[in-house]
């Protein structure tokens, strides 16, 4: 009977510290999803609106013991798997939201960034312009007096 228990137990938290450890990387892209340019400039007038789109990375549970920048990129790559889930390839980044959670007592007060969560526009535009697109040498040597 002790032994079936210490198992249980075992395999109980065996199972915790897996969702925690899986709970710290940041969501990572679907194949093709790196394609969608999130960005604050307004969207091209020939792209039609599709929705409005919530990424989030974090939580009570998981988000203290994720890094700052795994909360941002995985909130950011949530986004994009959701722009691409509804064919946009465009996004206007409304708004950027970080959660803190507070606690304590007499002894003093801490806390952490527990979760980010971002609000975007997206949108369909027939050609999404290159959020990657640098001159080339050539074209600045062009340039040049």
């Amino acid at each position: 009977m002790k032994r079936l228990l210490l198992r249980r137990t075992s395999h109980l938290i065996s199972a915790l510290v897996l969702s925690l450890v899986a709970g710290c990387a940041a969501t990572t892209l679907r194949p093709g999803a790196e394609r969608v340019m999130v960005t604050r400039s307004p969207a091209p007038n020939e792209c039609k609106f599709v929705g409005t789109l919530v990424g989030e990375q974090g939580g009570s549970l998981t988000g203290p013991f994720t890094s700052n920048k795994a909360l941002a990129v995985g909130a950011m790559n949530d986004m994009k798997n959701q722009a691409q889930g509804i064919g946009a390839n465009y996004v206007v980044l409304e708004t950027t939201t970080a959660g803190n959670t507070m606690s304590g007592g007499r002894g003093g007060i801490s806390g952490g960034q527990t979760d980010v969560t971002h609000v975007g526009n997206a949108f369909v535009c027939p050609a999404a312009p290159s959020s990657t697109s640098v001159p080339s040498p050539d074209s600045q040597a062009s340039r040049s007096p």
